[in-house]
């Protein structure tokens, strides 16, 4: 498989989710100025949408949107935990994780990397977010990852989006719950190979 990037950005859910199951896969870095890959592929041909992260399958189809991507992953890892059961209530909890994040957590926090943001639109924006980093505070109080002790798509999606908090101007030191699953979900193996494979660690 071929996995679509741009260092850092919402894609990194998805070369996390690879390493964790040890997909074999190739990724393949994405100027998204000029919609250009690496290799000098035109990424509009890759990805019509044009943003990342796209994974083109063995059999030459391409999957977009994140969270569609790490639910594939997951259900093609034999063995592997990070996506539950299908039809079983762990698996629409997950959803519900995977879903939360895109459309609660994920756009909030994307939007303080716009430059043409006015003052007020970034002040409404920012006590958004910090309801939404409350909400996740408190879950995380009593679970070591968002679905229990198992660490799962759910988490490789809602650690990247953390990443990106320095963005923000939020005083990340108010959620320590937030804090500390962060610190523990950004010591994982995939992880840190994920983000070396970007250049986002040394």
């Amino acid at each position: 498989m071929k996995l679509y990037y741009s260092p850092g950005a919402c894609s990194l859910a998805s070369h996390i989710l690879l390493n964790e199951t040890g997909a074999k896969h190739e990724a393949i870095k994405v100027n998204l100025g000029e919609h250009k890959t690496e290799k000098g592929e035109d990424y509009y041909g890759i990805n019509p949408k044009g943003a990342v992260p796209a994974l083109k399958l063995d059999n030459g189809e391409v999957l977009t949107e994140g969270a569609v991507i790490l639910q594939y992953v997951g259900d093609h890892a034999a063995g592997s935990t990070v996506m539950p059961k299908a039809g079983s209530m762990e698996r629409y909890r997950q959803a519900e994780w995977l879903n939360w994040i895109a459309s609660e957590f994920h756009k909030p926090m994307g939007s303080f990397f716009n430059k043409a943001m006015t003052e007020k639109a970034g002040d409404l924006n920012r006590a958004n977010t910090e309801k939404k980093l409350a909400h996740l505070d408190k879950h995380l109080a009593n679970h070591e990852y968002l679905m229990g002790k198992t660490f799962t798509a759910a988490d490789a999606y809602a650690f990247t989006i953390m990443t990106w908090a320095g963005a923000s101007g939020i005083d990340m030191a108010k959620y320590k719950h937030v804090a500390a699953y962060k610190d523990r979900v950004g010591t994982r193996p995939a992880v840190q190979a994920a983000m070396k494979a970007e250049g986002l660690v040394k």
